[in-house]
Parts: C-alpha cells; structure tokens; sequence
C-alpha cells in the first residue's frame, strides 16, 4: 500500500505561475462577487476555460458488451456510485464499434497554451483538439498525464491566452463560497455557485488524493474544469461525482490545487510524477490489535502483505507496526501519502514494533509503478473463440458490477455471437459473463479461445452469469438449451 503527498512546486513552475499572475485581469472582491452575483468573476474568468475535444477514443469491447447488456446503467463505478465526469460530445457517453468522440473541460495556466485537464477525460485518445471561448480551435499535446492524481497537462500553440491562478486549497474553509465552470454535456460553457462542503475527502478509488467537496452544481463534460474561489483563483479541478442518477446531486469532488501545482511541475519537465513506493499492504491498528500485539496506543500501519520483489522485502516482516517513515510518523490513513512523497532510490531509516519492542530499519525507497491500464480506457479488443463461433474479451471489477456480477472474481464477457454458431444456438447473449468451461476456470481469454467445437456426443458445459444469476449451460451445436 503506497501514497501520494506531492512534491513542492519546481522553480520553473513557479516563476510561470508568477507571470501567469501578471496576466490576469483585476479580480472581483468576496464581497462584490457575494453580494452583486458572480457576473463580474465570470468575465473575468471563463475566457481562461476551455472545452476538450477527444476525437476518436478508444473503448473496450468489454465495456461495449457491458453497456449493450445493460443500456440503462451506468458503467463507471455502478457500485460505488463515483463517476468520473466525462462526456459524449453529444451528451451521450455511449459508444459504437469503432471508437467514440468525448469531451471534458481544462483551463489554461500559462499564456503560451499549457492546459490542465484530467487524465480520465484523455486517456486513450487518439486526437485532442482544444476550443476556446472564442471559437477558436487547436491540436493539442501531451506533454504528460499522472494515474495516481488524474490530471494531465496539454500544450497548444498559440500565444497571449488569459490565464487562471493555481492557487492552494488550503485559503479556504468549509462554507466559503466557490464557482465552478466546464462545459457539462457538450452544452456549451456554463457556470454553477455553491459553497465549499467538506475538505479532506478520501474516495475509495483514489487514495492518493484529499479531494475539496462542493455543492456546486458539475455533471458529465465538467471533468478537468476549475473551481474557484470568488477573487478567481483555482483551488481545485474537478474530477467526480457521487450520484445514483449520473446527474449532480451536490456531492461534487475537485482534486486540490496545490496537488496539481506539484504534478503539472513534474509532467511539464519529465513527462511523468516519480514517487516513492515500500511495496507493502497494511491495516489500521485497532485498540484491540494493538493490546494483542502488546502495543502501547493505536499508532502506526499494521503490515499485512509484503511484495516478494519490492523495496520492503527483507527490511518488513509481516506482523510488524510501522511507526515512522524517517521523520514521518505514520498511520493507516496517511500511510500512502507518506510514503509516495518519499524520493525513490533514497535510504530511509524507519522505527518499527516488531516482537514486542521498537526497532530501526533502514530500506531503500522505490519508485511507484504506474497503474495497469484499464482495458475499457484502452480499447483493448475482444478475442474470437472459433469452437462456439463467439467473441468474449477481458473483464474489470467495474466491468462486472455493471452487468450485476460483482461477486464473481474473474470472467470473461461475451461481446460478439454469429447467429447460427453453437453460442448463439445455446441460447448465450452479449453481455454474458463465462466463468468455467467444462472443467476450466475462466480467468482471462487465453483460457477459453482453445476449447473445441462442441457436438451432441461430447457436449460442453459452460457456467453463465445473466442479471447477476449463475447457471450452467451445455453447448451443442445442434440444439436450443434454454437457461433453468
């Protein structure tokens, strides 16, 4: 288990950021933008937000099979309800056969066209093209996009853009008033007023991140839009929605500015974040642990798992408490921060309760890996199976939430069924989730795309997961087996 505290601005970033400040326009005070309504704010900076254009996204065929299997769901995080907020550029977030164009919003940071957005909104993308409020467009580059904190950062070539202020987070209390500005179903610019809700929000998902909540009204197509204070500047993006409906409900999510201070430095100078990594999994220490473990207090990460080929191997053991990463103490919550904003290939000395005394160690940090690639954001193809004439692809956790299967651990998805094949004559549907055939546990395609024909003497025996109900299946080729 690793975290995510980021590093402090570069110098380069900073002095951009300072010319950034020049450029900007006179703000609207608090008490103006409050009392007077926020139109003068918006003038001043919604030139600064921008809409982006993905053309031609790749999307998975398993996410396709998913959606085509269950139309009226959402197939982004069903079962925690947190979407991300990107948009069909129509606003509708399906997709056909050969790719899908999409749109999040972004503002700019430096006159010369650097861009921030989220990575969710361009990951995958074969072509980006940025539109301005004034009707002018651009292609746009990568110049770098971070997993962990989903942000990205985009260039274009063009010159004297107006600016936005990446500011911190940290100016601003529960109750303060914030604007937030995207471009949410492909509508066109809009503007929503709300308060800031909460601070130091953690998400299942994104363990990395201490998000700002807002009741300010952000749908789909405001992904990678700011949110601002009322003298205008950026204390966050935002990035998700929690909503049982796909729509706002007032629980709005912005990563904080002084995170994507940090990361946009490192993406502009080396197109990537470098973090620091132990390699390990952890629990917090319950008072009833820590009195097990003869362990004075509730402090420390309670080491469950240790990675064979991480930096941790042979300094941890499992059953030891992590107290202190150098100077750092440490606990559960703050483990992944902690720890990810240590330099990789650096020594540190941490203090452990290891047999029912405290102890040093010393280990070298390591470098975080980057996150799989999802196969929905990548567009990875399904996979022919020529025994039962079908195409079946990889699945995701999220995958097999939307299509109600979320108990089952693996699976492949059936995305594709000729007519007269045996599948298609079994009775099988697109959308089905083949856990087993025969006597084969289903994991990934690699373990079906070998199976042979089926015929009425040696028929096959497949386990099938429809609307979240399992049931066997035998295939033969010949005759219609309908489910029980």
């Amino acid at each position: 288990m690793n975290g995510t505290i980021y590093r402090r601005t570069p110098i380069a970033l900073a002095v951009f950021m300072a010319a950034a400040v020049l450029l900007q326009p006179p703000r609207a005070t608090a008490g103006e933008a409050v009392s007077g309504g926020y139109a003068t704010l918006v003038r001043q900076v919604a030139p600064s937000v921008v809409t982006v254009m993905v053309e031609e996204q790749s999307v998975g065929a398993g996410q396709r099979a998913a959606e085509s299997a269950n139309p009226d769901g959402d197939y982004d995080a069903v079962g925690t309800l947190i979407r991300r907020l990107l948009s069909g550029a129509t606003g509708n977030s399906s997709a056909d056969e050969r790719g899908t164009a999409a749109l999040g919003s972004g503002f700019v940071i430096r006159a010369d066209g650097l861009i921030v957005t989220n990575r969710h909104v361009i990951v995958g993308a074969r072509a980006i093209r940025i539109r301005l409020t004034d009707g002018r467009e651009f292609p746009a580059k990568i110049l770098g996009a971070d997993a962990v904190t989903d942000i990205a950062l985009l260039k274009i070539a063009a010159t004297g853009l107006p600016v936005l202020h990446l500011g911190s987070s940290s100016t601003v209390s529960v109750g303060d008033a914030v604007i937030a500005i995207g471009d949410p179903f492909g509508l066109g610019q809009s503007v929503s007023a709300g308060i800031v809700s909460a601070r130091e929000r953690t998400l299942e998902d994104d363990p990395y991140i201490d998000f700002l909540q807002t009741d300010a009204a952000i749908n789909r197509g405001n992904s990678g839009g700011p949110l601002l204070t009322v003298d205008g500047t950026v204390v966050g993006v935002t990035s998700a929605i929690f909503s049982p409906s796909g729509g706002s409900v007032g629980l709005g999510f912005a990563i904080p500015a002084e995170t994507v201070t940090g990361v946009v430095g490192q993406l502009e100078t080396q197109g990537r974040v470098l973090r620091g990594y132990l390699g390990i999994s952890a629990q917090d220490v319950t008072p009833t642990l820590a009195k097990a473990l003869g362990l004075h207090g509730s402090a420390g990460a309670l080491v469950t798992n240790i990675d064979a080929r991480g930096p941790a191997n042979g300094a941890l053991n499992i059953g030891d408490v992590l107290l202190k990463v150098g100077d750092s103490p440490v606990n559960f919550k703050a483990l992944n921060k902690i720890t990810a904003r240590l330099k990789p290939n650096t020594l540190v000395v941490a203090t452990v309760f290891r047999a029912g005394a405290q102890q040093t160690v010393a280990m070298t940090i390591g470098l975080l890996p980057e996150p799989a690639a999802d196969p929905a954001l990548t567009g990875e193809q399904d996979t022919w199976v020529p025994g039962l004439r079908l195409g079946v692809a990889n699945t995701t956790p999220d995958i097999r939430r939307s299509i109600k299967a979320a108990d089952e651990p693996a699976g492949v998805i059936i995305t594709q069924l000729r007519p007269s094949g045996p599948g298609a004559l079994a009775g099988l549907h697109i959308g089905d989730l083949l856990t087993r055939a025969g006597n084969q546990d289903l994991v990934t395609v690699a373990d079906i795309v070998k199976v042979a024909k089926p015929t009425p003497e040696a028929p096959l025996l497949l386990r099938v997961v429809r609307d979240g109900n399992p049931s066997f299946l035998a295939v033969t080729g010949e005759t219609v087996t309908q489910f029980p």
